[in-house]
């Protein structure tokens, strides 16, 4: 079998993401500031570059991989269950969170393009970068955005959040639960909400249903940036 097929075929992308995936988790055990999404997804981009695999080849079975993100989006909410009543008792406390982390999210990106200088389009490009990447691209869509730069900034700051927010909150002294989970949610959508779950099933679950409220506080928001764009 050739080079060439081999990467023709669906299992490659596969195989590829997934394996990528396990060495950077073995690597992460080992150097722990080796976050292994970074690792990972930047293994695979020079392996692409390197021997110069269209992205369309990898995307082949890179896809099924995709697919896979829907049940386990829908799985985070075990963990959501079992905290239910800790969320209810809360719940106005977790929606006055996202909001103002929504707020400061949205204006402290439009504000960041405006003064570099960056275009009316990258302005609406750059601010819901914070919610889960469907929603964010829809909402750059339909502002008249960039998606797909819309998308890097989106699966960026999940990153940047996941590899840096919790030690961030921890510098400035935020260690409970509730804060920890709310602002990894609001912030770092699915990305973050991977990240600490793994570290704290109640911290994983304010982040899930933080995630998912961020989503639609964020598209509220935007209604009057709308009218404002026409």
């Amino acid at each position: 079998m050739s080079t060439q097929t081999i990467f023709q075929h669906p299992l490659f992308g596969f195989a590829l993401t997934v394996g990528a995936y396990v060495i950077a988790l073995k690597l992460h055990g080992k150097w722990k500031l080796l976050h292994p999404l970074f690792v990972c997804s930047g293994g695979i981009i020079a392996l692409l570059l390197l021997f110069d695999i269209p992205l369309e080849k990898y995307r082949t079975g890179g896809d099924l991989v995709t697919f896979f993100l829907g049940p386990a989006t829908v799985a985070l909410g075990v963990p959501l269950y079992r905290q239910r009543a800790y969320i209810k008792k809360y719940f106005a406390a977790i929606v006055s969170g996202v909001t103002v982390g929504s707020v400061s999210g949205i204006v402290s990106a439009g504000v960041l393009v405006w003064l570099t200088g960056g275009t009316r389009e990258l302005i609406v490009t750059m601010m819901p970068k914070s919610v889960t990447s469907p929603i964010s691209l829809e909402i750059v869509r339909q502002a008249g955005g960039i998606p797909e730069l819309g998308a890097v900034f989106t699966v960026l700051t999940g990153l940047l959040g996941s590899m840096i927010g919790p030690g961030l909150l921890r510098l400035v002294r935020i260690s409970g639960d509730m804060p920890i989970g709310v602002a990894i949610g609001t912030s770092s959508h699915g990305i973050g909400t991977a990240r600490i779950i793994r570290e704290s099933e109640l911290q994983g679950s304010l982040s899930g249903v933080t995630m998912g409220l961020a989503g639609i506080v964020t598209c509220l928001l935007f209604i009057p940036i709308y009218a404002w764009l026409r």
